[in-house]
This record gives C-alpha cells, structure tokens and sequence, in this order.
C-alpha cells in the first residue's frame, strides 16, 4: 500500500518501532561482530523484512531501516567491496518498503543514519568525540547518506547523534537535500554523551527546516521526559522520542546489564509532555510497542484511528483536541 508523505500530524501521535537487532537476537541470530545487524542484509534478509512485519502489526506506524551500522569501512573489514556494500544499503531501505507493503496500511520508512562511533563498533556512540571536525564528519557521513536516499526512504532517522559537533555536520547535510529527516541524540542526564548542554545541541536543528522533527533515542527512560520538554523549548519542533528498555549497555563486555522489561506507561508521560512521535530503541519488543501504543490510545480515552492515504489521523472524540 503506498504511504502519504512524512509529516508529523499536529494533534495525535505516531509510533515508531522499537529495537530491530534484539528482535533479530530473539530469533537466534548473533549478531555479536561488527556489522551488528547490517550483516542480515546479506544473509538473512528475509529475517529483517520478519521483524519488520512484526513491528507494523504491533501498531507501529515507522520502520527504521537495519542500516544502523552499515559503513562502507564496515562492509570493507568484512571484505565486501563497495559495490556490494552501496547495493546492501540500498537493499535496508526496500526490505522495509517490502514489510510495509505486507503490512496493508499506511506507514512510513526511516533509512536509519547512525553515528560515526557506531561504525567503530566498540560503544563509541555512547561516548562521542572523536577528534573529528564538523568538516570531517560530514565528509565521513555524505557518500552513505547520498546511497540511503537513493533508496527513497520516506524520512532520514539521524540517531543515536552523542555529539553535537556530529549533529551539525548531519543538519548542514540535509539542510542540502529535499527529504524531511528527524534528528536524535543519545544521552545521558540532560546532556548529550559528549557533554553538551541539550539546549546547545537541539538549537544546532532549529532552523534546519528538513529536520522535521528533534528529541533522543537510545537512552534512559527516566532521561526523556526533561528532554521533551527542553527540544519543544529550543527548537518548537515536534518531538521524537525512543529511548531503551531501561538495560544499560556494557560496551567493554558486549552485554546488556539490568532487567529487562520496558514500562510502556511511560509513553503517556511523553505524549502528555508533547512528544509526537514514541516508541523505544534497544531491547524493546514488539509486544513493548502494542502495549505503548495501547497505553497511549488510552490517554485520549479510546483507540486512535489509523493513519489514512492522506496523513490525517482520526482522533479521540471525548473532547481532547490534541496535545499541548
């Protein structure tokens, strides 16, 4: 089924999908090397279309491509040439459009850009500063940013940024472009993982007027709520929201430490906040976004209407017109 283009609607809220590789983990794949998910784009792809698939009919509105971690440097240490390399990037993008189109309902598709520590593959991302220029980074970034849009993915998902020296190398990048992106930080507290005050790092998108929405992934679920409220502040923006379960990663040992389980009812704080867009990163399942969807149907006090062809979605009629 084809989809209206992106936009976030300026009452009710989209969900987004929630951790693809630990879904793909649940399935018995280890994706323990470099490549993380990105390597199932070569040997499994029928596997991510299968996650994909899941998390539409959990009510997800957005599938986020398993480019993550997709480098050309990446591929290379694997000794995938760029040729296959370009092919395996353009291949994230249409496997989502596939489970879209399985879906039967109108969604959309977020190629996901990662972050220059996510190609170094030892949790750099949750730390930042490379000793890279905003030059620099942009060079880095540009050629696999190029490829991903070739792919007419319906919406750029810059995430999982812990810099903002990195965000603003992104924004001047598809401040270039014509495709709506969204832009999301990981953090820590309210700062960015470099340090960064987030009221410096969400200003870096203020007037970038292709980033259509800001806000923070891949993080503490108790750090979002002063979040929202700090990028509606700065930038006026709709706000994107999707942090994970609550486990913290040990990137020194690979491993996930804490207890799993995700409290969906969280979302409901968010929306109420003004987040537009909700939905979780790692370690969150399927079942994490019916119930988070559920938990925020509930809030307008019956279940939201679908997404239609022409990007309305039907509200609640009990008298709430929209979020704050």
């Amino acid at each position: 089924m084809s989809s209206p283009e992106f936009s976030v609607p300026p009452a009710g809220v989209l969900i987004s999908d929630g951790g693809l590789a630990t879904e793909l983990e649940a399935r018995g794949h280890d994706l323990s090397d470099d490549l993380w998910s990105a390597r199932l784009l070569a040997e499994a792809p029928e596997e991510i279309v299968a996650v994909h698939e899941a998390f539409f009919r959990a009510g997800a509105h957005i599938a986020t491509t398993a480019s993550y971690q997709a480098s050309f440097e990446g591929f290379a240490a694997q000794g995938i040439d760029r040729v296959e390399a370009e092919r395996l990037l353009h291949r994230s993008v249409e496997l989502a459009k596939s489970a879209r189109a399985a879906a039967s309902a109108p969604a959309w598709v977020a190629a996901s850009v990662g972050p220059y520590g996510a190609m170094l593959a030892h949790g750099e991302e949750y730390v930042g500063r490379y000793g890279l220029s905003v030059p620099e980074l942009a060079a880095w970034h540009r050629p696999r940013l190029e490829v991903l849009m070739a792919a007419d993915p319906d919406v750029l998902a810059l995430e999982t940024i812990p810099d903002s020296d990195e965000a603003e190398a992104l924004a001047g990048l598809v401040g270039e472009q014509d495709i709506p992106a969204w832009l999301s930080y990981t953090i820590a507290g309210d700062r960015t993982r470099a340090g960064q005050p987030l009221e410096d790092a969400f200003a870096v998108a203020a007037d970038v007027p292709q980033i259509v929405a800001i806000g923070v992934n891949c993080c503490a679920p108790a750090d979002v709520l002063g979040a929202v409220a700090t990028a509606r502040r700065v930038t006026g923006k709709p706000v994107i929201v999707y942090p994970n379960s609550g486990e913290v990663w040990d990137g020194a040992n690979r491993v996930w430490v804490g207890t799993p389980g995700m409290d969906t009812g969280l979302a409901v704080e968010w929306v109420a906040a003004g987040a537009r867009i909700v939905g979780g990163c790692c370690r969150v399942r399927p079942d994490d976004i019916a119930a988070m969807a559920a938990a925020t149907a509930e809030w307008y006090g019956r279940p939201l209407g679908p997404i239609t062809e022409g990007g309305e979605q039907a509200l609640p009629d009990d008298g709430v017109e929209g979020l704050p």
